[in-house]
């Protein structure tokens, strides 16, 4: 009779832990997501910076702080209800884009482990993340229009950076930090108010941009190599 040899224990740990894993967190976020991200939010704040710099700077004047955000955020309310259309078409287009971008990244890493995208998990962690932006989105309006627009760039960053905190215990760790990171970012940003545009980029772009290699360094380079 042929004996079958006993199974190591720390295998049969590591599988166990694996599998609760996959059970309470949503395992298949792509680092790449967050490097697409991150591209496209640089192009968004390279083409408000375009826009502001060309229709609320001072002509004649170049210095740093002449960049148009700066003269908007202080102007008169008829001008920041004038930029108000295409600065909410801007928006509107930069996160259809990076949530198009973060999906097809996502999905394909889903694919390749056999998980469902949209199961369970999927949808808890969609709702933990809408909740806070969809009312840190509203509240950035009001500040807006009133008259408070200073504080918006800031407002976006904690609040984004408060619905990352709220969803990183349905996900990887790295969202908990990225999250901590957006909300420091945010607090900086209030006292800098005319650099609004560069706590942005920053913000959106660059630190997406290092979270995501990060993600994709640490879970996914090695798993396809």
């Amino acid at each position: 009779m042929i004996m079958k040899p006993a199974t190591n224990p720390l295998d049969q740990l590591t599988e166990i832990r694996a599998i609760m894993e996959r059970s309470s967190r949503f395992i298949s976020l792509s680092g790449l997501s967050g490097v697409g991200a991150g591209v496209v939010a640089l192009a968004g704040a390279a083409v408000g910076h375009w826009y502001l710099r060309a229709h609320y700077a001072t002509q004649g004047y170049m210095g740093p702080e002449n960049n148009g955000f700066g003269q908007l955020m202080t102007g008169s309310e008829a001008t920041r209800q004038e930029a108000l259309p295409f600065l909410l078409e801007l928006a509107s287009v930069v996160i259809l884009v990076a949530l198009l971008v973060a999906f097809f990244f996502t999905q394909r890493r889903a694919r390749q482990h056999g998980l469902a995208l949209w199961g369970p998990l999927g949808r808890r962690l969609a709702l933990s993340l809408a909740i806070p932006l969809a009312a840190g989105g509203l509240f950035c309006l009001m500040l807006y229009l009133r008259g408070a627009a200073g504080l918006v760039v800031p407002g976006m960053l904690l609040f984004y950076g408060l619905a990352l905190l709220n969803a990183s215990k349905y996900t990887l760790d790295e969202i908990r930090w990225l999250g901590l990171t957006e909300i420091g970012l945010g607090l900086v940003a209030t006292l800098f108010p005319d650099l609004g545009l560069s706590f942005f980029a920053f913000g959106f772009g660059l630190c997406h941009i290092g979270y995501g290699l990060l993600m994709y360094n640490r879970y996914e380079r090695t798993s396809t190599s």
